[in-house]
């Protein structure tokens, strides 16, 4: 007996040992949190802002439908930026001026864990997740499919695509009722980014109503926003939560249309003879280029980064240029004066013709401006953030600590009066060039600024000078006063209750 007690002694000094340590280390990361957190809260004490709840922060007193609007009113009383405590622990810093977005966008900081690493289940870790040398790597490997002499052939098939949707208006009108536009302009962008990115005949504007993608996307983006204005910040709770389930059920969809897209191409790559016909192609796709890159080692993307890029560039080709073009849409039917100049200005460069080709996109001045205009005012992504890597002074002398988040709400600096005059007034002479010249090179951010803005800025305003004209050669647009548009700031911008506008066929 007494020896099996001494047996005993040993082990429980062990245990009694590590139950210690483990108090220790727990006390210890609690003190260090504590410290970071009391070092954070200081330096917040120089930037002035809305009062918070000690468990809620500021999320009680933002609502889905009150959210900009309520950011815009805080801006006007707190300058340059303020705190947004989203509960009792996670504060960000929220920039509203063009000088501290400089500040800020000027510099390498990674994307902030919330809210772009709910974004992971997703589109993976792709060109908008990734930092460092891999995203670095993966930019410069991507950067080719952007070039001019590619979107120069991409021109006739978003023409095409478009008079799809114009096609099923033309059908639609004949009831003499308003159309919902962004759902058809969500399939007619899908469309587009298939056949450009993917030489993929998808046919998703004819074959259904609803396509399953884009129902997948619109869940997953209205979840997302649900879950960052909420306290659901950990997978492992969120995951048991119903909104979690349908999130996940959500992706799987998602996945599944792109697993579709990358083994057909795969298929064919397969092919000696069909391979050979796509390197030998003056122009390649998106898919192709990400399929035959090499890196500065000759290694190509893995199947995993292979993924996470098409799901990312789905994502961002597709949904992000819908919400601009549906607010142009809706910015041309409250503003009947410069629709027609469009109008004009479209058909003096077009004649008889009904195609778009590449080189009537860089006369179309006027129109370009009203396009500008109009993602000033409903900029599609309406604020991005960031992950501080290191402290940051910004110009007046305020500074934050590394590890603080950092966001620029970019709608609220398209409406800040002390940047823009009238910010509220639809007016598209502000980009005219002698304007643009005089202005703060980080005042209109609708593709953001810096080394991380948008890489394919350049294909997104060619989409968009392309559906205008075509539809404003065909259609007179008109707000439905009925079912004005309510802005919901999702992933993108939305609104709540879509976007209806009535049309008039011109004959």
């Amino acid at each position: 007996m007494a020896s099996l007690l001494d047996l005993a002694r040993p082990s429980a000094v062990v245990l009694q040992l590590s139950v210690l340590l483990a108090v220790i280390f727990v006390l210890l990361k609690v003190l260090q949190l504590y410290q970071e957190r009391k070092k954070l809260i200081k330096a917040l004490e120089a930037f002035p802002g809305p009062p918070k709840h000690w468990l809620y922060g500021h999320n009680h007193l933002i609502g889905s439908k009150n959210f900009l609007d309520q950011i815009v009113s805080w801006g006007e009383e707190y300058p340059y930026a303020f705190p947004r405590w989203f509960g009792p622990l996670l504060p960000s810093l929220i920039i509203h001026h063009p000088e501290y977005a400089k500040s800020l966008l000027g510099r390498t900081d990674p994307k902030a864990s919330i809210p772009y690493k709910f974004l992971i289940p997703w589109i993976g870790e792709g060109l908008l997740i990734l930092e460092g040398g891999k995203w670095f790597q993966h930019r410069k490997m991507l950067t080719p499919a952007f070039h001019y002499d590619v979107l120069k052939s991409y021109v006739t098939l978003m023409s095409d695509s478009v008079k799809v949707m114009l096609d099923k208006w033309d059908k639609k009108i004949m009831e003499r009722k308003s159309v919902e536009l962004f759902q058809d302009v969500s399939l007619m962008t899908l469309d587009i980014i298939m056949k450009c990115a993917f030489s993929c005949n998808s046919n998703c504007q004819t074959q259904s109503d609803s396509h399953y993608y884009i129902r997948a996307v619109f869940d997953l983006t209205y979840l997302l926003s649900n879950r960052i204005q909420s306290f659901s910040f950990k997978d492992v709770f969120y995951n048991l939560t119903s909104k979690g389930r349908e999130f996940q059920d959500a992706c799987k969809l998602a996945h599944s249309h792109t697993d579709q897209v990358i083994q057909e191409r795969k298929l064919l790559l397969s092919n000696e003879k069909e391979l050979d016909k796509i390197q030998k192609k003056r122009h390649l796709d998106f898919l192709d280029i990400l399929l035959c890159s090499k890196d500065a080692n000759g290694a190509g993307l893995s199947d995993e980064d292979l993924r996470a890029e098409v799901d990312t560039f789905m994502f961002e080709g597709h949904d992000t240029t819908a919400s601009g073009i549906s607010w142009l849409f809706y910015c041309m039917s409250l503003h009947p004066e410069h629709q027609q100049r469009c109008r004009e200005e479209i058909q003096g460069i077009l004649g008889d013709r009904d195609t778009i080709e590449w080189e009537d996109l860089g006369k179309m001045t006027y129109t370009t401006m009203c396009i500008k205009e109009s993602l000033r005012l409903f900029p599609p992504v309406p604020a991005v953030s960031r992950q501080l890597s290191k402290p940051i002074t910004f110009p007046d002398g305020r500074s934050l600590p590394a590890g603080c988040q950092a966001g620029v709400n970019i709608f609220a600096i398209h409406r800040n009066r002390d940047v823009w005059e009238d910010p509220e007034v639809y007016d598209p002479l502000r980009f005219s060039p002698e304007n643009s010249s005089q202005r703060h090179s980080h005042a209109f951010l609708a593709f953001s600024a810096g080394s991380r803005n948008c890489i394919g800025q350049q294909f997104a305003m060619n989409e968009m000078k392309v559906a205008l004209a075509l539809t404003l050669l065909r259609f007179e647009l008109y707000p439905d006063a009925s079912k004005l548009p309510i802005m919901l700031p999702q992933v993108i911008l939305r609104s709540s209750n879509g976007i209806h506008l009535r049309l008039k066929k011109i004959f």
